[in-house]
């Protein structure tokens, strides 16, 4: 049995990795800061290694018996005067370094969906540094790609609350957004599998369009979708740069540039976004 070690435990997809290990009973430990979450997960002190992987002296050793790191380490809003190269880039090469001194076997790292085609993004700048050192390590990789979370869907479901959802374009553009869990299956699947790099979405290829009438079904909402000249975006784009820090602009820049090209990546899975968004209504309703 393979000896994982998760980083990016306490994070939406880390989360849900961490889950699905319990699940199936693997042998893993889960790297955090504040191990309280880990332990709210149900999980044993004896799993759990306290640790920040911005910081390499804190990770000296946590390493040692590992057969495969797992990291999903990165930040989509900087806190804490953190910048992506701190937490995308260097947290990464730290871990990396480590695993190198520890004979660790596999490197699997989460990146995002054409992210090698982004590169001029403050957030795909630094995953993709780390992607090429990664390359070049000498140790078995799997970069995964995956397409948007659902968690990130929730901003069309915001939209539609008030009964209007806004898309830049005529909304055709395409992708198929998938769910923690389905990409959590695939990261695990992929521990005994040689292929490099996995782009990966979920079942469902939707257009903006559809994705915006989903949400407002999901309300119970007529479907009222408004579509904004393209121009619109990439002011906003303009000024995001031009008047705020990265710390504010990136996540919008890296959103904004998504929504202005289709995302279409091989489909699996069985997690579906209207149950996804029907739950999340209900929710709120209750």
């Amino acid at each position: 049995m393979k000896n994982i070690i998760v980083a990016g435990a306490t994070g939406y997809l880390g989360s849900h990795i961490v889950k699905l290990l319990q699940s199936q009973e693997k042998s893993f430990k889960a790297i955090a800061r504040n191990k309280q979450k880990l332990l709210n997960f149900g999980l044993d002190e004896s799993q759990i290694i306290t640790a920040e992987v911005t910081k390499s002296e804190t990770l000296q050793g946590i390493l040692e018996n590992a057969d495969v790191v797992i990291s999903s380490v990165g930040i989509t809003r900087q806190k804490d005067g953190l910048t992506y190269m701190d937490v995308d880039y260097q947290a990464n090469i730290n871990l990396l370094e480590e695993a190198k001194r520890a004979g660790v076997q596999k490197f699997i790292y989460i990146s995002a969906v054409n992210g090698d085609k982004m590169r001029h993004l403050k957030i795909m700048a630094a995953k993709e540094k780390f992607v090429d050192t990664l390359k070049t390590s000498g140790l078995a990789y799997t970069v995964f790609r995956p397409n948007g979370f659902f968690s990130d869907m929730k901003d069309f479901l915001e939209m539609a609350k008030s009964g209007t959802v806004y898309l830049f374009g005529d909304g055709n553009f395409k992708l198929n957004p998938i769910h923690g869990a389905d990409l959590a299956k695939a990261i695990i699947e992929s521990i005994e599998e040689n292929e490099t790099e996995i782009p990966v979405g979920g079942p469902d290829l939707l257009t903006q369009n559809e994705i915006g009438e989903i949400a407002l079904q999901a309300w119970k909402k007529p479907i009222k979708i408004m579509h904004l000249p393209d121009w619109i975006r990439k002011f906003l784009i303009f000024l995001l740069r031009t008047f705020t820090s990265s710390k504010t602009y990136g996540p919008f820049e890296f959103f904004l540039t998504l929504m202005a090209q289709d995302n279409i990546t091989p489909r699996y899975g069985q997690y579906r976004l209207k149950t996804f968004f029907e739950k999340e209504v209900d929710q709120i309703k209750s």
